[in-house]
């Protein structure tokens, strides 16, 4: 493989960064702003990581609900053998309540930079979408799993397996929460 003839000169040209960027010149594309603006981002993080986790944890409760109330008519001696995914459920809604209390202390209205704002979104999104996801999971695994377990009782340990990975999916989501509601960065006058 032979390198074509204008690389060698390119290559001469780029070794030297010095020549094209100073750090002055970078200086304003790494500072954060303080705008009015980013406090909004701040709280709608908040106010996702909240919304979605309690709609998966509604999801979850309701539909896994359904199976075990419509299972109790015949076999009314499992019902609280099979509650285990209500439970799960509702611990998706403790992961959106942590993040969005942890999110909350941590937005300001004076120094309060852009990229916060944004970390914070992120962090909601993360919490509430992930809960939103393993809610519903464990809302039809539940549903379908009590009823199976129901008219065969050796099914309850896979059913207990296949919950514990849907809320493995809250679970993710609330640790990357906690990672990104902890970076910040100072801001400048707008």
């Amino acid at each position: 493989f032979r390198r074509p003839a204008w690389t060698k000169n390119f290559l001469r040209r780029t070794a030297h960064t010095d020549d094209f960027f100073h750090p002055t010149m970078l200086a304003p594309l790494l500072a954060f702003a303080c705008t009015s603006s980013a406090p909004f981002f701040g709280f709608m993080g908040v106010a996702s990581a909240l919304v979605f986790a309690n709609l998966g944890a509604a999801y979850g409760t309701a539909k896994s609900g359904v199976g075990i109330m419509s299972m109790g008519v015949m076999h009314h001696e499992a019902v609280m053998k099979n509650i285990i995914p209500v439970v799960m459920a509702g611990v998706l809604g403790i992961y959106g309540l942590i993040v969005a209390v942890i999110l909350i202390q941590a937005v300001s209205g004076d120094t309060y930079s852009d990229y916060n704002g944004y970390a914070h979104l992120a962090s909601g999104l993360a919490c509430g979408l992930s809960g939103l996801a393993a809610g519903m999971a464990i809302g039809i695994v539940g549903d379908a799993g009590v009823r199976a377990n129901a008219q065969q009782e050796k099914l309850f340990v896979g059913m207990i397996l296949i919950l514990i990975f849907a809320e493995a999916l809250g679970l993710y989501g609330l640790i990357v929460a906690l990672i990104l509601s902890q970076s910040s960065e100072t801001c400048t006058a707008a």
